[in-house]
């Protein structure tokens, strides 16, 4: 079977349904698929219950739509994900649900892109032919878990971040969580909160513990000023706050937070209350592991201890080069864009990516414009060319 759209986009979670909602704008027909059988399934599926975002509602919206008047300033799960049903509601957004991307591959003699996708419920497999394609499946479409000799063998419960739900099934437990970034830290503190015996894999990583209020401060300030003033007075603030951590194994980079984010895409650690946790010693720092025998686990320093539970907080990898063959010119070996932001959204032939940056709701904001109207841009010329 085969179908004509004019935008291809692969996937429905926020970039993809930004970017559909951008399209539906200029009135660009598109189709949109998702493998999943609903959109934005990391956050209705692969969310811990406790996660709120953790930038102020104002740098979290997405494309031609506000938040309730009477939302909170740090949107809960439950309604972010209200407020995606809403967004797809507002702008008639129809998902291909179930819907699994096979390969994409550009046809230089049509102009085109052939991409093939499998209907789950059918098994029948579509050809899609669009003049442009957007990748929006996203930096998270695979769990990221680290290679550990013994990890197969280990004797207790090791699971990723992403079925991770709510410490209550943990209490009594000796539980370590691997990766100190915000997902990483919270569940510690949520473990700690229900009674678990907590504990978290700094490794190597150095990183900024900021407060959202600290970081909303910041967010706003730069705006007006240089963002190295700005970054200069945000770790002021948090070393008056906290004080030196790095005698509990966290140590600062030298590259201020928001400066940090714009390179390089890594953000900041929003403390929900972990670090008093750790000062007092109720969730414990350990180093890089070594290796697992049975329920031990063995660190670099030699120290050893066991465990009932490892919940892998170590992220996730983009999947786009499974599938997209002809991605070069934009994406690198990781499926990352080559291009730094704010440069990274484009490739060659129609080629475009949403999300991939590393910069949250807001540069998914950003992608989903700038894509519409580049798309626009071009689209017009070719119906002009063809009337």
């Amino acid at each position: 079977m085969e179908e004509h759209t004019i935008v291809l986009i692969v996937g429905a979670g926020p970039a993809g349904l930004a970017t559909a909602a951008c399209l539906a704008q200029f009135s660009i027909p598109y189709v949109i698929m998702e493998r999943e059988d609903c959109s934005a399934s990391l956050w209705r599926n692969r969310a811990y219950d406790r996660l709120k975002l953790h930038l102020a509602k104002e740098f979290c919206e997405l494309p031609h739509m506000s938040y309730p008047i009477d939302a909170p300033t740090y949107i809960p799960k439950d309604q972010f994900v209200k407020y995606l049903d809403s967004y797809i509601e507002r702008f008639d957004i129809q998902p291909k649900y179930n819907t699994a991307i096979k390969s994409c591959t550009y046809d230089e003699g049509k102009e085109c892109w052939i991409s093939l996708a499998c209907d789950a419920a059918t098994s029948r497999v579509v050809m899609y032919k669009s003049k442009f394609l957007v990748v929006a499946s996203g930096e998270n479409s695979a769990a990221n878990i680290l290679v550990i000799p013994g990890l197969h063998d280990f004797a207790g419960e090791a699971i990723h971040s992403s079925l991770y739900k709510s410490g209550t099934a943990y209490s009594g437990k000796n539980v370590l969580v691997v990766g100190c970034g915000n997902s990483g830290m919270e569940i510690a503190y949520d473990l700690a909160t229900h009674g678990a015996n907590a504990s978290i894999v700094v490794r190597s990583q150095e990183l900024h513990v900021m407060t959202k209020e600290i970081i909303r401060f910041g967010m706003t300030l730069v705006q007006h000023t240089p963002v190295n003033a700005v970054d200069d007075l945000l770790v002021r603030m948090s070393k008056f706050l906290f004080g030196d951590l790095s005698k509990h194994g966290i140590v600062r980079p030298e590259t201020g937070p928001l400066l940090l984010k714009e390179k390089t895409g890594r953000s900041a650690v929003i403390d929900v209350g972990t670090v008093g946790l750790i000062k007092n010693g109720t969730i414990k720092v350990l180093g890089n592991i070594s290796k697992i025998n049975g329920n031990v686990v063995e660190f670099e320093d030699k120290k050893e201890s066991s465990f009932d539970v490892i919940v892998f907080a170590t992220g996730y990898k983009s999947m786009a080069n499974t599938w997209l063959k002809n991605g070069e010119s934009m994406l690198n070996n990781d499926g990352l864009p080559k291009k730094e932001f704010p440069n990274h959204w484009k490739g060659a032939n129609e080629l475009y990516c949403a999300v991939l940056a590393r910069r949250g709701l807001a540069g998914i904001a950003i992608d989903a414009k700038n894509i519409a109207n580049d798309i626009l841009s071009s689209y017009d010329m070719h119906r002009c060319e063809t009337n």
